[in-house]
């Protein structure tokens, strides 16, 4: 018996019957034999650490566009306190702790440059539409290393489901897609009382009277309530009162950070940069990196330009909108 079926043994013994059990993923999109070491669930957690796309998202948009300040959180960032939240529910619920974090470090892979308003940019010029848990699973299926990563149907699925209506088939998905708004709902106070959007003072009493005054509060209040709502259950929930708080506090940044305050102050301009690049790129192909140039014939050039552009970090789409729209001084010959 090798070392990832000593693991498999174990996670029979210890987790819940209500968890995904390694041994019995439903597999991945192309056979592969299995790792001696381990799970498939501990492999795709660490291909997705290891990808190109991973190490991207530390140059992408959270909330503030490129930030002056060191401590304002990034796309890497945000996916890291997910990560490290959704592991402390799992472990707690004795769910899959390998499939929770897999799920958690994969989830928005393919988000845009400049956060959501990139997402925005790219859906209103699209044909497709755009949404980043689309891409996120594209990137997984096809682009990262030209071939994907051939990760688990569970993990796929997480990432897939991690937003929107469809619930993922997993505990363990349900666990990161509920905790991705444990996490942006508290960084994003955090980061908007740091840049002057906000004050302490002015956040919703209610919701402080249930969730907490602090950031460390509000996070361990609705860690604990969902450990304690989902126990024993076939779903991951919070209790009634803790999910009403919490969907007041979500409302308020809406209004107050997400929609229309000084921290959104440069998101047209990133809109232009992303629907700009779009365009020219579509128009002109052969500006394109050789790998993609060469899928276009396959998926057509408008599926290529926006994998493209979505897999750009803030700092190189900007880059690139000064190679293609701002001119060059002229240089006289000495």
């Amino acid at each position: 018996m090798n070392i990832r079926e000593q693991t498999e043994k174990l996670e029979e013994l210890y987790l819940s019957p209500l968890a995904c059990h390694s041994a019995r993923s439903r597999g991945r999109l192309r056979p592969e034999e299995p790792c001696q070491v381990r799970t498939a669930f501990q492999r795709d957690r660490d291909r997705i650490i290891h990808s190109k796309s991973f190490r991207r998202l530390k140059g992408k948009t959270q909330v503030f566009i490129i930030p002056e300040g060191d401590h304002y959180r990034t796309r890497l960032t945000h996916t890291l306190e997910v990560s490290q939240i959704s592991r402390t529910v799992a472990k707690a619920l004795r769910l899959n702790e390998d499939l929770t974090e897999a799920i958690a470090l994969g989830h928005d892979l393919g988000h845009t440059p400049f956060g959501h308003i990139g997402e925005e940019a790219l859906n209103e010029v699209f044909p497709q539409g755009f949404r980043h848990n689309e891409q996120s699973l594209r990137v997984v299926d096809e682009l990262e290393g030209g071939t994907g990563l051939n990760l688990t149907f569970e993990v796929r699925d997480g990432i897939l489901n991690h937003t929107g209506p469809a619930k993922p088939c997993t505990l363990e998905g349900q666990v990161v897609k509920i905790c991705d708004r444990v996490a942006y709902l508290n960084h994003d106070i955090d980061d908007a009382i740091r840049g002057g959007i906000l004050t302490a003072a002015e956040l919703p009493s209610r919701c402080l009277e249930v969730l907490g005054r602090t950031h460390r509060e509000r996070i361990n209040t609705m860690v604990v309530d969902l450990i304690t709502a989902s126990w024993g259950r076939p779903e991951i929930r919070m209790s009634p009162a803790v999910q009403e708080a919490t969907d007041e506090l979500r409302a308020f940044l809406f209004e107050r950070v997400y929609i229309g305050s000084e921290a959104k102050r440069e998101e047209g301009k990133a809109k232009n940069i992303v629907q700009f690049l779009y365009t020219f790129l579509v128009k002109n192909p052969h500006y394109l990196p050789a790998e993609y140039l060469r899928r276009s014939d396959e998926v057509g050039v408008e599926r290529v330009v926006c994998d493209y552009i979505a897999g750009m970090t803030d700092n190189f789409a900007i880059a690139q909108f000064h190679r293609f729209f701002v001119p060059r001084p002229f240089s006289f010959p000495a």
